[in-house]
C-alpha cells in the first residue's frame, strides 16, 4: 500500500476492502459512503490533517527510522513524548468534538512494546524484535492500528478456562508450523472497522491453565474468518434521514463494533506473545495506564460542549446573567480537572527496561476515575443552560414545511439578530453531545472505556501507601516511631514517583 499522507488519502484507502459488516441484520458493501458509517471516518482522517497541519503537535520522528511520523504511531521516547499524546488528543476533541478512534491501537502498541521486551527477557523469544519490524511497517505506510482487548467474558465470576462456552474469551483453537488460529469475540471496539490492522490482546490476567487465551497478535482488519456487526447508538439513524440538522454534529462522530473472530490464522512473525499467560497482566496493567489518561481527550470535546453551552445563553439573551457565568465557570473547572489529572500522569512518566516511557500509574488512574464523573456533571449543566426544548424540537422536516416553517421561524427565535436556524442548529449539537449519537464518545465511553469506575478504584487502593502516610501522620502526632525499616522502600518509591528523585 502507498505511504497515506492526507486525511482524503485515509479515506480512499478504505475502499474496495473485503470486510464483512452487518448493521440492522444487513451486509454493508461499502462502509465510507454509509451514512451512518461515514461521520466516523471524518473523524479518523482528521487525525492524518493535523499532523500536516501542526506537525510539532500531531508528529514524531520515528526512533526506528529516523523519519517523520504520525504521532499515533510512536513509541514514545521521553516525557515530552507522553505528554504531547496529551495535546495532541485535547486538540482533536475540539476539532472533531467526538471519539477520533486512535487512541486504543496508540496506548496499545505503547505497551506491547515494552511488555513484550520483558518477556523475551524471560524467555528468550523474539517477540520483541518482530513486534519493531511490525511498527516500522506501519510506520512507514501510515496506517492505523486498532486494538482489540475486551473479550465479552460470559459468566464474570470464572476464569477464561473455566467458561461453559471457551470462545467467550477469544483463544488459540489451533497451532501449526506457521502460526495459530484464533476464535471468539471482541466487545465494542472503538474504530475497527476505519483500521488497517487490529492488535489482538488478552483482557485480564491469566493463569497456567489459560495458556490459550494467551495470544497477542497482529491481524489484518479483511482477514479471513473476521465478522464485524455494527453498534447502535442513539439517534443514529438520523444521519440517514436526508438532513444535516437534526443530526446535531453532522461531519463527526465514534464508531464501535463487536469482532468475531472464527478460526483467524496469524502467522508467527505477526505473534508478540503466545502462552507466556504471567505476562497477560502486565501487557494489560500498562495499557490501561496508558489508556486512562488518554481520557484527557475528554476535555477536548468538553471544550466544545461548553462554547455550545455559552453560545445557547448569549442566543437565549442569558448570558450576562450571574448564574448563567457561574455554570459555565464550573463546567470549564471541571473540564480543566480532567485534563489536569491526566497530563500530571503524563509528566511524571517513567522510562521502563525496553527504553519506552510509561506514564504515572497513580495518575493515570484518578484521571479517568475523574472522567466517569465529570463529564456527566458538565453534561447535565449543558443541559441546564439549553432548556427543555432541548429535547421537544420539532424536526428539521417540520423547519422546511411549506405549511408550518414559517411558525417555527416565528416562535422559537431567541434573540432578535440571531437566526431561528443558527439556535436550533447549537441545541442539536447540545442534544447530539449530551444524549445523542456522540454521547457514546462523550458519556457512556467515559464511563466504562479503559475499565468501569471500580477498576479505578482497585488500582487506586493498591497505590495508596497507607503505611507510609500513616507513619507521617503518627510522627507528626508526636507517637513512638515504629515500623521504619518497613517505610524505606515505601519512602524511596513515593519520593521517586511524585518528585523524581532517589532517597
Amino acid at each position: 500500500m502507498k505511504k497515506i499522507t492526507t486525511g482524503q488519502e485515509y479515506i480512499n484507502s478504505l475502499r474496495n476492502r473485503k470486510l464483512k459488516v452487518y448493521l440492522f441484520g444487513e451486509s454493508v458493501e461499502d462502509i465510507v459512503e454509509h451514512p451512518m458509517i461515514r461521520p466516523s471516518i471524518n473523524a479518523v482522517a482528521e487525525t492524518y490533517d493535523l499532523a500536516n497541519q501542526e506537525p510539532e503537535l500531531a508528529s514524531a520522528t520515528s526512533p526506528f527510522t529516523g523519519e517523520r511520523i504520525n504521532r499515533f504511531l510512536h513509541i514514545t521516547q521521553s516525557r515530552e513524548d507522553v505528554v504531547l499524546q496529551n495535546k495532541m488528543q485535547r486538540r482533536l476533541g475540539q476539532l472533531t468534538g467526538t471519539c477520533f478512534q486512535r487512541c486504543v491501537g496508540m496506548d496499545a502498541f505503547n505497551s506491547l512494546y515494552s511488555t513484550s521486551f520483558e518477556i523475551d527477557k524471560k524467555y528468550g523469544t523474539k517477540y520483541h524484535q518482530r513486534f519493531k519490524a511490525f511498527i516500522t511497517q506501519m510506520q512507514s505506510q501510515n496506517l492505523v492500528i486498532g486494538g482489540a482487548m475486551t473479550d465479552v467474558k460470559g459468566d464474570r465470576s470464572l476464569a477464561p478456562h473455566q467458561q461453559t462456552d471457551p470462545d467467550l474469551f477469544v483463544h488459540i483453537t489451533k497451532r501449526t508450523s506457521e502460526g495459530v488460529y484464533i476464535t471468539g469475540a471482541k466487545a465494542h471496539q472503538t474504530g475497527c472497522l476505519n483500521s488497517h490492522w487490529l492488535l489482538v490482546m488478552p483482557t485480564i490476567r491469566l493463569t497456567e491453565d489459560d495458556k490459550d487465551y494467551a495470544i497477542v497478535g497482529a491481524i489484518p482488519v479483511d482477514a479471513e474468518g473476521i465478522t464485524y456487526i455494527y453498534g447502535r447508538q442513539s439517534c443514529d439513524t438520523r444521519s440517514m434521514e436526508g438532513g444535516d440538522i437534526d443530526v446535531g454534529n453532522a461531519q463527526y462522530g465514534g464508531q464501535e463494533a463487536m469482532v468475531i473472530l472464527d478460526n483467524v490464522f496469524i502467522p508467527n512473525e505477526l505473534i508478540f506473545m503466545n502462552g507466556e499467560y504471567e505476562f497477560a497482566s502486565m501487557l494489560v496493567e500498562r495499557f490501561t495506564c496508558f489508556h486512562r489518561r488518554s481520557y484527557v481527550c475528554k476535555s477536548g470535546v468538553g471544550d466544545v460542549l461548553i462554547g455550545a453551552a455559552a453560545t445557547i445563553a448569549e442566543y437565549n439573551g442569558a448570558d450576562k446573567a450571574s448564574h448563567i457565568k457561574d455554570k459555565l465557570t464550573e463546567m470549564t473547572h471541571l473540564n480543566e480537572t480532567i485534563y489536569a489529572t491526566g497530563i500530571a500522569a503524563s509528566y511524571q512518566s517513567k522510562p521502563t527496561e525496553s527504553g519506552a516511557f510509561l506514564p504515572d500509574e497513580m495518575l493515570a488512574n484518578v484521571c479517568k476515575h475523574q472522567v466517569t464523573k465529570l463529564p456527566y456533571e458538565i453534561s447535565r449543566l449543558a443541559q441546564d443552560l439549553a432548556g427543555g426544548i432541548v429535547v421537544t424540537l420539532p424536526s428539521e422536516r417540520d423547519f422546511k414545511s411549506e405549511t408550518v416553517g414559517h411558525l417555527l421561524e416565528k416562535y422559537l427565535k431567541g434573540k432578535s439578530e440571531i437566526p431561528t436556524e443558527h439556535r436550533i442548529r447549537i441545541l442539536r449539537l447540545i442534544e447530539n453531545m449530551t444524549m445523542g449519537r456522540n454521547a457514546v464518545g462523550y458519556l457512556t465511553e467515559s464511563m466504562h472505556g479503559a475499565g468501569s469506575p471500580q477498576a479505578q478504584r482497585i488500582q487506586i487502593a493498591r497505590q495508596m501507601q497507607l503505611d507510609f502516610k500513616k507513619q507521617l501522620a503518627q510522627e507528626l502526632a508526636g507517637i513512638e516511631k515504629q515500623r521504619k525499616k518497613i517505610l524505606v522502600n515505601e519512602i524511596s518509591d513515593y519520593f521517586g514517583r511524585v518528585f523524581d528523585v532517589n532517597v
